[in-house]
């Protein structure tokens, strides 16, 4: 049986898939972006710094926050990786130019205490002001809806025993 309006079509050039982590970068350029955080790094976190030419501190930051999401082995993988898609990369973070590999190593060996400190206290401000959106800390509850703690495989840290589950209180 033949379904005359079904054609298939063959390119033989080689696409790229998109990495499996680019979808988290997505998703966490967009809570850097809508909260105000990468302004604020823009706005707040200067680096006195010498031949990086048309690069920003920001640059970097979102290339390192981008490099851990993505759980490649090395930078260089991550950049090799990254390569066909850079430009959507760069409008995630509404950026205009990816740092070379050059340029990261030479932002990493000049970073200075002062810009390491400026950047931890603003996440830390921006952690301090932010209130979660959930009503409880996360955490595991069994079918009664009573908390569970250890490590949620059956074990106790505290006593350093295997849990007992108790037994339902509806069986006798």
């Amino acid at each position: 049986m033949t379904h005359s309006n079904v054609r298939f079509q063959v390119d033989p050039a080689s696409v790229p898939s998109t990495p499996s982590w680019m979808e988290e970068v997505a998703a966490v350029a967009h809570i850097l972006s809508q909260t105000g955080i990468i302004s604020a790094i823009e706005d707040h976190v200067q680096f006195a710094r010498a031949r990086f030419g048309t690069y920003d501190t920001i640059d970097f930051v979102v290339v390192l926050f981008s490099y851990a999401l993505s759980g490649e082995p090395t930078i260089a993988a991550f950049y090799d990786r990254l390569a066909p898609f850079v430009q959507e990369f760069l409008a995630l973070f509404d950026r205009q130019r990816l740092p070379s590999r050059s340029a990261l190593s030479r932002f990493l060996a000049a970073l200075d205490e002062k810009t390491v400190e400026a950047l931890r206290t603003q996440f830390q401000s921006d952690l301090f002001e932010r209130t979660t959106a959930f009503p409880t800390p996360g955490g595991l509850w069994d079918r009664v809806g009573q908390r569970l703690y250890g490590d949620g495989c059956g074990w106790d840290p505290a006593s350093g025993e295997p849990s007992r589950p108790s037994p339902p209180s509806d069986v006798a």
